[in-house]
């Protein structure tokens, strides 16, 4: 395994809460969108590609109004308009011809890092320095190993045992929490750790990752 681009960044993100693919795709998709709207908007292709796409998607667009360049989000607002006005007219209602750009390239990214941590199963010291920093974080979201699992060929087994462990342990974790939340048991619940009392928002953002809806 070369020591690239993947693993640091990999290596960077697991040392930060949350699932580390989760953080990559959205800083990786925000400076995507910040290069698009400074150095492509007058690309015809790439116009193009976003007027057949209707634009970008609801959760993408509401990134628009963050950045500095209003010029840019002017420009590209214009063409979808235009083409709705024209639409209206028409008596007719557009549909995207295209994905969401934005979504297209978390797309891309995504598969690109769940490759990479398929592949990660050699010998090693990269082997072990990636191990050594992805088993130290929290581990994927349920929805991102869901589609490792579904997508690789093989998985190496120290990334099975590290997430489905932590998937029981959370599990374990979250059936106390029920159970000594029922009435009679308060002073038995106020002896959980801190972490465990609010249990219930980790297991919340394990299943939900960070996706793009």
């Amino acid at each position: 395994m070369d020591r690239h681009i993947n693993f640091f960044e990999l290596e960077k993100a697991a040392a930060k809460p949350g699932c580390p693919l989760c953080r990559i795709i959205s800083d990786r998709a925000e400076r995507y969108m910040d290069n698009l709207l400074f150095e492509h908007v007058s690309d015809r292709a790439f116009r193009a590609a976003y007027r057949a796409a209707g634009g970008f998607c609801a959760y993408h667009s509401r990134h628009l109004e963050s950045f500095r360049d209003g010029l840019a989000v002017a420009i590209l607002g214009r063409d979808i308009l235009e083409d709705e006005l024209k639409s209206f007219a028409a008596g007719k209602f557009r549909k995207p011809k295209a994905p969401c750009p934005v979504c297209l390239e978390q797309d891309r990214i995504e598969k690109e890092y769940l490759g990479f941590l398929a592949g990660s199963g050699g010998d090693g010291r990269d082997e072990a320095d990636l191990r050594a920093a992805f088993t130290a974080s929290e581990g994927l979201c349920v929805p991102h190993y869901e589609k490792l699992l579904r997508n690789a060929k093989a998985v190496p087994g120290w990334l099975i045992r590290f997430h489905e462990g932590r998937f029981k342990e959370l599990l374990a974790r979250t059936e106390r929490f029920i159970e000594l939340s029922a009435y009679g048991r308060q002073e038995e619940f106020s002896r959980l750790e801190e972490k465990d009392k609010i249990v219930w928002k980790e297991l919340a953002a394990a299943l939900r990752g960070k996706g793009s809806s």
